[in-house]
């Protein structure tokens, strides 16, 4: 920690002092908090020229670590270097820092919508529309398929509905990289590392080895993707016991057309083509597969999820949605330009057909070896453009 103050100044990232933080935060007054976590308690804030002059007015959201939490300086660390260091539209940036004395905070900017999480499962919010949930689901996707793809690629290992944050306009913005971990280089095949995350997110093969893969962070991506489908979190002890583990229960249905539409979430009833929710259905099954190998990597995730949001009948009416209620409209718009969104409807049968076809031939079972013992196998996933896993 003490090299790490030595170097401070050297970054691009601001320095506060705790008495600007505490400026900034109205002396980290209650009904400035916006939620606390494992790490600490996160406050809203404004920087500007009362706070450290020539700064620009600046909302922010500032986390205060928690010393008797369960995360220490080592996350804290983890955050500032992998922030401070990277910058990309869907993850969320990093102003600074104050590392004084015992003090450890971190200053970002501020995502007026909150969490996933909060617009998914709290009833005080309205009901989070088709079209909105594509959107996000693209955005986290783009965000992780960047981290997966940096020169050293890093394995966020803590993807969650309440780490996607977002803006004013419904852009998700991945936060909270305390457990981020650098990925395997070379002939590497996994880093080995303590098992950490949240239950109900991380993948079954990291939990019994400790293995961690960029195809860990799919996992949880799959885990996600299917509670923004069901609005059901992946873990719910008031349920029925076969229903508490989302992805357990969940996972066998979305091959199956007629029980997946019993799944989907009813608030979001008259919204979505059916084939979208089919084809997004699919998505997750990869994701949550046993075997790492055989899920989809993320920019092959990123691929498909944009090829469906192009589709006319999956584009937002801001004027009429904007993510903040539950109408939209599906009445598809000529297109001018001759043809593209034939073109792209052409594109999204084909692949559904090629998938609807591996499930028939290959869903239930098969037999082994001539002697008429079956077994069940699992439905491979055909993903965009023919790309394997």
């Amino acid at each position: 920690m003490e090299e790490f103050r030595q170097n401070a100044a050297k970054g691009d990232l601001c320095v506060f002092t705790y008495g600007e933080m505490a400026a900034a935060t109205k002396n980290f007054r209650p009904d400035k908090i916006l939620g606390a976590g494992g790490f600490g308690v996160v406050y809203k804030g404004v920087i500007d020229e009362s706070v450290r002059q020539g700064f620009p007015l600046t909302q922010v959201a500032v986390k205060e670590l928690n010393p008797e939490g369960c995360q220490g300086d080592d996350e804290w660390l983890a955050e500032v270097n992998h922030l401070g260091q990277l910058s990309h539209p869907n993850l969320v940036k990093l102003i600074g820092y104050c590392c004084e004395d015992d003090h450890r905070l971190l200053v970002y900017e501020f995502m007026a919508c909150g969490s996933l999480e909060k617009h998914l499962f709290r009833r005080v919010c309205l009901p989070m529309s088709w079209s909105t949930r594509l959107k996000i689901a693209l955005g986290a996707a783009k965000g992780l398929a960047f981290l997966h793809g940096a020169e050293r690629p890093i394995i966020y290992r803590d993807f969650k509905t309440s780490n996607i944050l977002l803006d004013a306009e419904y852009n998700a913005k991945l936060s909270d990289f305390g457990l981020a971990k650098e990925g395997p280089t070379g002939d590497e095949t996994h880093v080995s590392t303590r098992v950490m995350g949240t239950h109900g997110y991380a993948a079954p093969e990291y939990v019994m080895t400790g293995r961690l893969t960029a195809r860990s962070d799919v996992y949880g991506y799959g885990v996600v993707l299917l509670e923004m489908m069901t609005g059901r979190r992946t873990l719910d002890r008031s349920r029925p016991s076969r229903e508490q583990s989302l992805a357990e229960w969940a996972r066998p249905l979305l091959v199956h057309n007629r029980k997946l539409m019993k799944i989907v979430d009813p608030r979001m009833e008259g919204q979505y083509a059916t084939g979208t929710i089919q084809m997004v259905a699919r998505l997750a099954y990869g994701c949550l597969s046993q075997n790492p190998k055989h899920r989809p990597t993320m920019q092959q995730v990123v691929q498909t999820l944009e090829l469906l949001s192009a589709l006319p009948e999956n584009m937002e009416y801001p004027l009429l949605d904007g993510g903040r209620g539950a109408v939209t409209l599906y009445e598809a718009p000529m297109d001018a330009a001759g043809g593209a969104c034939a073109e792209q409807n052409k594109c999204l049968d084909k692949s559904k057909s090629e998938i609807d076809s591996v499930v028939r031939r290959q869903s239930g079972s098969r037999t082994r070896g001539g002697k008429g013992r079956r077994i069940k196998s699992e439905v491979p996933v055909v993903y965009e453009r023919g790309h394997s896993p």
